[in-house]
């Protein structure tokens, strides 16, 4: 059986998991004490991270292998387990493109990150421009529709 160690913690930040208002909330990608401070020199250049994490608070009984409606919103087409990108997939992992804000010792200051306190961190990297996507971006509407809130200020669900 693969099995992943996690090299950081996600400390701060959401404190619940949330469809939408996941945008202007700071938190702290905690790199294990066991990683040398060398192992980060030279991510503060970068302003982007990739972050691979794990749904911790999932459970494999979430996992749904059918097709369905994305948050069981019927304006939206039924799509298969791949085509979500939510804790109802087998490996139940994310990616994630935080801000990097500073480095602090072990402690990655970043904003935008849609994992919430707890979350074991799998692996992390700078965002290299290079290595995004090629050639011309195609994607149905409803993506688009269903994350419109997505990366809005959290502070504004409480208004």
């Amino acid at each position: 059986m693969l099995q992943f160690k996690p090299i950081a913690t996600v400390v701060g930040g959401h404190i619940e998991p949330a469809d939408d208002f996941q945008g202007g909330v700071e938190s702290i990608i905690r790199l294990n004490d066991e990683y040398p401070l060398d192992t980060l020199q030279g991510l503060e250049e970068f302003s982007h991270l990739t972050v691979t994490w794990f749904f911790h608070r999932a459970s494999p009984d979430d996992v749904q292998l059918h097709a369905r409606s994305p948050r069981g919103d019927s304006r939206w087409p039924a799509t298969g387990t791949f085509v979500h990108r939510n804790h109802r997939r087998p490996a139940q992992l994310a990616t994630s493109y935080p801000r990097l804000l500073r480095v602090d010792g072990l402690d990655l200051h970043v904003t935008d990150l849609d994992a919430v306190d707890g979350t074991p961190v799998l692996d992390l990297a700078p965002w290299f421009v290079a290595m995004g996507p090629r050639g011309p971006i195609s994607e149905p509407a409803w993506p688009g529709e269903m994350l419109a809130r997505y990366w809005d200020d959290a502070a504004a669900r409480n208004r």
